[in-house]
């Protein structure tokens, strides 16, 4: 099986900043696409950013020059950096990934979400 552990959530000022971090780990042959996503209460969760397999990256308007995606593949893991946190990025933020795994006879590419990581920004 496969696990997708999130971490780095927390409290922050508006203004500060944060690093979130999502490590992969279990029955994985490659991670093709990893993404993150924030749900907000009363609200649709929504796409934050995304890398794919060719590190081609992409962000919502609502945090471009301010977060950025990266990805460690030797350690399976992906990173988001925030910055210039505003209260409205107060969210649960989770993080998503496409996997390719070892299945009998062969390889499947399925889709994983963590658990969830809650980030508060207040003064």
């Amino acid at each position: 099986q496969v696990q997708l552990v999130e971490s780095g959530g927390g409290l922050v000022q508006p203004g500060g900043s944060l690093r979130l971090s999502c490590a992969a780990s279990g029955n994985i042959f490659s991670i093709n696409a990893m993404a993150w996503y924030r749900q907000a209460p009363g609200k649709e969760r929504e796409l934050v950013a995304s890398s794919t397999t060719s590190r081609t990256t992409s962000y919502a308007d609502s945090v471009k020059g301010r977060f950025t995606i990266s990805r460690d593949n030797a350690k399976n893991t992906a990173y988001l950096q925030m910055n210039s946190l505003k209260p409205e990025d107060t969210a649960v933020y989770y993080c998503n990934a496409n996997i390719k795994r070892y299945v009998f006879g062969g390889l499947s590419d399925d889709d994983y979400w963590g658990q969830g990581t809650q980030v508060t920004v207040s003064s």
